[in-house]
């Protein structure tokens, strides 16, 4: 159920970022791919750095420098290839770009930049480092019929948006 949580609540706080930021700037731009507030994206890419973070650390005994550098590389690397399957798949199974980095100075393709690479990179060690250690005792405290609320709405928007937005 950890993972799950942690799933579910920066699956949401992802979209409500991304909602945010794309009114602030005024960017006609749409969060995610569901009906419901959540972008999955961000609930994956979290649980990856939980993952991924608490395999590094318990086979490599390495001081906290190293540690930190060998673990953002990677997790750089990791994120943006999310991003970059993410975004393919989206627009293979939708036919529509749901967003598009070309106009950055440093893009791969339509899905990847390097500027967005190294911001998750950075936002990696902000979570890992900062927000997670109180975060867990949060997480830690959720019931499980939450998490198993969370999984059946979840799994009903994914439903009826595969259902409804497929654009066949």
């Amino acid at each position: 159920m950890y993972y799950l949580n942690y799933f579910f609540i920066f699956s949401i706080f992802g979209h409500l970022l991304e909602t945010t930021l794309f009114n602030i700037f005024n960017w006609n731009l749409q969060s995610g791919f569901l009906y419901g507030y959540w972008t999955p994206v961000y609930g994956v890419g979290i649980v990856l750095i939980i993952f991924i973070s608490n395999y590094l650390f318990k086979k490599l005994k390495l001081n906290k420098l190293l540690e930190i550098i060998i673990f953002t590389i990677i997790i750089t690397f990791v994120l943006t290839f999310i991003e970059f399957i993410g975004g393919n798949l989206l627009e293979l199974i939708f036919k529509k770009e749901f967003w598009n980095y070309s106009d950055h100075k440093y893009h791969f393709g339509k899905y990847i930049a390097l500027d967005i690479s190294l911001i998750w990179g950075i936002c990696a060690i902000i979570f890992l480092y900062l927000v997670k250690p109180w975060m867990d005792k949060i997480v830690r405290k959720i019931p499980n019929w939450i998490t198993y609320i969370f999984i059946v709405l979840f799994i009903i928007d994914l439903f009826f948006t595969l259902l409804f937005k497929i654009k066949i």
